[in-house]
């Protein structure tokens, strides 16, 4: 129950009291900042360089990917979702490895980006369909599931955040139950696991979920 509480770090006269998650991600920020401007600062149209090469790459199958799901005439979204990937990614691998509690372990973190997402799930519908065909499709298929499918506005954010954040929670948990119980050879390969591939794996999980309600709109 502690680990549920996050801790305040410092105390700014206007915003108040700032706890860890934020200075975390904060840090998270700075970091992604820094690397995208030393790394994208020398791009070549020929010859490009092994860095460029695995950008390119990257940002080529985070295209591709999303594009697939949403459709190529929706791509102006792949910013936004591959943004939200990289910061999941970071946030869920790099903040433990460095001795940080995760920032996505705060529920306040999971209900921000799935207020977000939100946002920009019911706008996509909005501006393919329009306003008034958004409104219409609460009635669909008959006038009586109206307030199911207002209360689908609500239920999808929520289920996105609290799935991220159990996920998160959980794998703090049992990693902490281990290294206090077996503290020396089991924690490091379930480390491995909770830190790096349960971390990318709800990163992945939260923007394809994303992509999906998104399509669902659009549709």
């Amino acid at each position: 129950m502690e680990e549920l509480n996050c801790e305040t770090v410092f105390t700014l006269p206007v915003l108040g009291g700032i706890s860890e998650s934020v200075v975390v991600t904060w840090i998270i920020m700075a970091v992604l900042v820094v690397l995208s401007i030393i790394l994208t600062r020398n791009l070549r149209v020929e010859n490009p360089g092994k860095v460029q090469l695995a950008l390119e790459t990257g940002i080529s199958w985070a295209k591709d990917f999303f594009e697939g799901i949403i459709g190529r005439e929706n791509s102006r979204y792949t910013a936004y979702l591959t943004t939200v990937i990289i910061y999941l990614a970071a946030a869920n691998t790099i903040a433990p490895l460095f001795g940080f509690k995760p920032p996505t372990k705060d529920l306040n973190v999971t209900a921000a980006l799935a207020i977000m997402s939100m946002v920009v799930i019911e706008f996509s519908g909005i501006r393919k369909n329009g306003v008034i065909y958004w409104v219409k499709h609460f009635a669909k298929p008959v006038p009586v599931v109206a307030p199911i499918m207002v209360l689908e506005i609500v239920i999808r954010p929520l289920s996105l955040c609290m799935r991220l954040f159990g996920n998160m929670l959980a794998g703090f948990v049992v990693l902490e139950l281990l290294k206090f119980f077996v503290p020396l050879i089991i924690p490091i390969p379930v480390s491995f696991y909770f830190d790096i591939f349960d971390g990318l794996l709800q990163a992945y999980v939260f923007v394809f979920l994303t992509a999906i309600f998104m399509t669902e709109e659009m549709e």
